[in-house]
């Protein structure tokens, strides 16, 4: 039975995971190769997911917790994908949140299916926009240190580590970057790309395309600290529907997705606390739209664009924020008010789910070295 290539894309939140998936996805898919993607999520809703669906890829997600602590359902979700046509390649995206990936998912993928899949290299997308303050240890990084501690185990497990977003940097903020990683991890191999242009991305598909690398250890990882540096964060899945109010008025789906980015920026800053990732989906009649926030330095993106004038749209909004999650949701609740009363709409929460990660417990863990 022919192996199907095993690709896993990590990175910390708002690293531009799932653009670089979608690229991958569709380099593949040139090449006449089937292509199955799979998300993950510490809950339902997944902006990600429904992006990539639109995109016309078919998409499994696992959601409730990261691969490592679902590693069964992402093991049926795969086989899941598998079940009309098999694919020839396997993409998947864990929480950004998540660490010690090699050996709690592709260690345990190797040693249990590997008849099943080919496993390729750790692929972990750096994060400019939160790297370049956590990894010189600069003041006002927005994080924790044991929020950081994340960041920095993610790095440090990569096969191949990709500084992406270089479209928005400098030539020498791309090199104190890559300079940055080779003085904390000498031997990494570190490419630089952008997954929303392209450029770099032939360099990353050829490393990513070799063997995995033979390693004798996989990082220790102190999960009280990493537990902890997870439970900082804030986590909000919601999904909101905007219907029209009297009398009906059209509004921009570009607008109205953007503003409520905007307002939640602003109000997370009016209460110091760092947005990680804030991400919302609008769609009606089949036209979509994403906004996105993934630093409290950084503007607000339109990442998908709709172009459509509407008066109703479904919103589908995934927040992660280093605040009390209680007080996300309470922050989320006015700013809806508040952009209702501005587009002359009525903006309903169907569904919401707000929390703070709890502490991973991978249901397999073999790291490499250990006796």
């Amino acid at each position: 039975m022919k192996r199907v290539r095993f690709l896993m894309l990590g990175g910390f939140l708002g690293a531009g995971k799932t653009t670089a998936m979608a690229r991958l996805a569709r380099h593949y898919a040139r090449q006449g190769l089937k292509v199955g993607l799979v998300t993950n999520d510490q809950a339902m809703g997944l902006v990600d997911t429904q992006n990539l669906r639109a995109q016309g890829f078919e998409v499994g997600e696992v959601a409730g917790a990261c691969f490592c602590c679902k590693f069964d359902d992402l093991i049926a979700t795969a086989q899941q994908l598998g079940e009309h046509q098999q694919p020839d390649v396997l993409i998947a995206e864990p929480v950004g949140s998540c660490t010690d990936l090699a050996a709690t998912v592709i260690e345990p993928l190797r040693q249990l299916y590997g008849d099943a899949y080919e496993i390729g290299p750790l692929a972990v997308l750096l994060k400019p926009e939160h790297g370049r303050k956590i990894l010189s240890g600069e003041a006002g990084a927005g994080f924790s240190p044991k929020a950081a501690y994340i960041f920095l185990k993610q790095l440090e497990e990569a096969d191949i580590l990709i500084i992406n977003k270089i479209d928005k940097l400098a030539p020498a903020e791309v090199q104190s970057l890559a300079g940055l990683v080779k003085s904390r991890f000498p031997d990494q191999e570190v490419l630089s790309a952008s997954a929303r242009d392209g450029t770099g991305f032939e360099e990353l598909i050829a490393a990513i395309e070799r063997p995995r690398p033979a390693r004798t250890s996989t990082p220790e990882v102190d999960y009280d600290v990493y537990a902890e540096g997870e439970a900082e964060l804030g986590w909000l899945n919601g999904s909101v529907r905007v219907q029209p109010g009297d009398p009906p008025i059209e509004f921009s789906l570009d607008s109205i997705v953007m503003r409520l980015v905007e307002r939640l920026a602003r109000a997370l800053k009016g209460q110091a606390a760092e947005p990680a990732h804030l991400k919302i989906l609008g769609e009606s009649d089949g036209a979509w739209a994403i906004a996105n926030l993934v630093s409290s330095a950084s503007q607000v993106e339109l990442s998908a664009a709709s172009a459509a004038h509407v008066n109703a749209a479904e919103l589908t909004i995934n927040a992660r924020a280093a605040i009390d999650p209680d007080e996300l949701a309470r922050l989320l609740d006015a700013e809806l008010r508040e952009l209702a009363a501005e587009f002359g709409v009525r903006a309903h929460v169907q569904r919401m789910q707000h929390f703070r990660p709890g502490r991973p417990v991978p249901t397999h863990r073999m790291p490499l070295g250990s006796t």
